[in-house]
């Protein structure tokens, strides 16, 4: 991807996370996914790297940067391995992001610098399985019982949950006023009431472990409220501003990945008496790869430089998504056509890019989502 008009800082910070993948991560990705393991000790070595500091203030132990490097950091580490990129994601943009914006000085001062060092992991814990796109169909409560807030429910396709040592659940606390009555709560995984389920069988990202996260009067101190009771959610919205744009990141880095991948096959796959790069429809194919990546890519810098120049940015972080996403889920079809047989092996990283690419269509708002937004913001 052409990255001409980076600053020289966030170039020497792709070259570092790009090393960095490049020795460690690519090479173990596809044994990660068929083992369907987490790497849990990679998220310290982010930590002492700084990269999970990526965007927060060095005051809570962050490293600095902004959304231009978030992106950067969310399209390498998915060159490698997207599941890898996405336990970042939820630990970092979502959880930590919550504890940051809305968190009191003493939760941020407890959580924040061991979550930076990877020391402390969270995870984002909203979904349930009536819950996805449709908030208002929250059925995990909260209610109030003098110094406490006693939970019940249910929480389902939880990234991080496995390993998860904090947690930041959505819950309910006026069930009456449906999305204006969710609030966030901070919960710790060794509270009496707390269980979480065996890791889910998914179809791709197997690197990255999620599972059921049931709450059966789970008490928690009115102290581990995040943000105001009854508004909590709706101040999270307001302030978690790098999914769409993370999402994007995940599908130009995926998507590069199966670009590169299918490009060397085809120079070294010879058939009719040649490589078959040298067929025009294998050819064109890779063209026309290369070029909606390069248009996704410019798409999400443009949607992260908006963010750090605290302009809006709301239609164009959900066009970056949807374009970039669904070009990935494309160019990774693509790369598996072109491999062909050995594309379809398990050992294949063609066939871990076809699997994993459908679900960035799915997470952070669905395609429709997006274009519903999008329409929104035409005035239809």
């Amino acid at each position: 991807m052409s990255d001409a008009l980076l600053s020289v800082d966030e170039r020497q910070f792709r070259d570092s996370v790009r090393a960095f993948v490049e020795r460690e991560i690519a090479p173990q990705a596809t044994r990660w996914d068929l083992e369907e393991r987490y790497p849990r000790e990679l998220l310290r070595r982010f930590g002492e790297l700084g990269w999970l500091g990526t965007g927060f203030p060095e005051d809570c132990g962050g490293s600095g940067g902004g959304a231009v490097h978030y992106a950067l950091l969310c399209s390498e580490l998915s060159y490698g391995s997207a599941a890898i990129a996405l336990g970042l994601y939820v630990h970092t943009a979502l959880a930590a992001a919550a504890l940051l914006h809305l968190g009191s000085e003493e939760q941020k001062r407890r959580l924040l610098p061991a979550a930076m060092r990877g020391e402390q992991v969270l995870c984002w814990a909203y979904a349930e399985a009536g819950a996805g796109a449709d908030v208002s169909a929250v059925r995990t409560r909260a209610r109030r019982d003098g110094g406490d807030y006693v939970l019940d429910g249910a929480k389902l396709y939880i990234t991080n949950s496995t390993f998860a040592d904090t947690m930041v659940v959505v819950a309910s606390t006026a069930p009456e006023q449906g999305v204006k009555g969710l609030s966030l709560f901070i919960v710790e995984r060794d509270r009496p009431g707390v269980s979480v389920g065996a890791p889910l069988k998914k179809l791709g990202m197997g690197a990255s472990e999620m599972a059921e996260i049931v709450f059966d009067g789970c008490r928690v101190p009115a102290a581990n409220l995040l943000g105001e009771e009854n508004r909590g959610f709706v101040q999270a919205m307001k302030v978690l501003t790098l999914g769409r744009v993370a999402s994007a990141a995940f599908g130009v880095g995926l998507g590069r990945a199966a670009l590169e991948t299918a490009t060397a096959y085809a120079r070294e796959r010879v058939q009719f008496g040649g490589p078959i790069a040298k067929q025009q429809f294998v050819r064109f194919t890779l063209a026309e790869m290369a070029t909606k990546l390069e248009a996704a890519w410019q798409f999400t810098l443009h949607a992260a430089r908006l963010i750090d120049a605290g302009q809006p940015f709301d239609r164009e972080a959900s066009m970056a998504k949807l374009f970039a996403s669904e070009t990935c889920t494309w160019a990774c079809e693509r790369a598996l056509h072109l491999c062909g047989a050995q594309g379809y092996m398990r050992e294949s990283p063609a066939q871990r890019f076809y699997r994993d690419c459908k679900v960035i269509e799915l997470g952070e708002g669905t395609s429709e989502i997006q274009r519903e937004t999008i329409a929104r913001h035409l005035g239809i």
